[in-house]
């Protein structure tokens, strides 16, 4: 059976369209402005880290899972990060059951990449013995409610469960692995974060609602380090961007990834 039509009544759009002309949003919200997050942690029993996000009524799990591996040939002395994101029907009518679909595939490789190119989990502080045993970090998101954006509400979960995830101390004797009962933190460098913008015509809004992106020309995703830099860029759709407007959106990234952040250490101790 096929998913129901990404659809939405001409005369609500209509509406979304002359309230944008306004600066206005049908949530009341600016059009720079996020919706109100909410971050529980420790959700999951048996996942060394996890916590559930609302952002709005987008709600997003992840857990944390590690267990010990043997590394990649290509990377011997450094530990393994796999982020695996499943969009079902529980969340939306639009999602259907089955293998991961493109939009499974891209929110998980967002993820993936912002935290992998600015090194958040130092990789190379999970080696236990060089070239044979390391550290793998599974991260695996779930969406629960779509009510758009799913790509901020999944980076702030997966950041969460990563804040809170802990890993148990390691002894080696005579190359033999011993778990001990005492646990540590991940090594963890840096809170990436992802902000998310939707285009409607020639308006930018953050942070889109669903019924906001369906009627979006194009999407355009900035993953944002703490310090301000750039470490992933992800554009969707066919609508284009002029370059004056990309330097609008990511000043206004930049504010909103603070923003994201202080969320988040107002949840977690950090």
């Amino acid at each position: 059976m096929s998913a129901p039509e990404k659809i939405i009544p001409t005369v609500k759009k209509n509406t979304i369209l002359l309230m944008l002309e306004k600066g206005e949003r049908l949530d009341g919200r600016k059009l720079d402005e996020i919706r109100k997050i909410k971050i529980e942690t420790d959700v999951i029993g048996n996942a060394e880290g996890s916590a559930i996000v609302h952002l709005g009524n987008t709600i997003v799990i992840a857990g944390v899972k590690l267990n010990i591996v043997t590394p990649y040939a290509d990377a011997p002395n450094q530990g393994v990060q796999i982020v695996n994101a499943e969009l079902i029907p529980l969340a939306s009518p639009v999602f259907e059951p089955g293998p991961p679909g493109e939009d499974d595939v891209e929110l998980s490789r967002v993820i993936d990449r912002a935290l992998r190119s600015v090194k958040a989990i130092d990789l190379d502080k999970l080696v236990i013995i060089p070239g044979k045993k390391v550290w793998a970090v599974y991260i695996d998101i779930y969406a629960l409610n779509h009510s758009g954006n799913l790509i901020d509400a999944s980076m702030l979960a997966s950041i969460a469960a990563l804040l809170t995830a802990k890993k148990p101390k390691i002894e080696l004797v005579n190359d033999q692995i011993k778990k001990l009962d005492e646990r540590e933190k991940l090594p963890i460098t840096d809170i990436p974060v992802t902000v998310t913008f939707a285009k409607i015509g020639d308006k930018l809004v953050v942070d889109p609602e669903y019924e906001e992106e369906l009627i979006m020309d194009a999407r355009l995703t900035f993953g944002i380090t703490s310090n301000g830099n750039i470490c992933a860029l992800q554009k969707g759709l066919c609508g284009t961007f002029k370059p004056s407007l990309i330097l609008e959106a990511l000043e206004i990234a930049r504010k909103v990834a603070d923003e994201y952040r202080n969320y988040i250490k107002s949840f977690i101790q950090i």
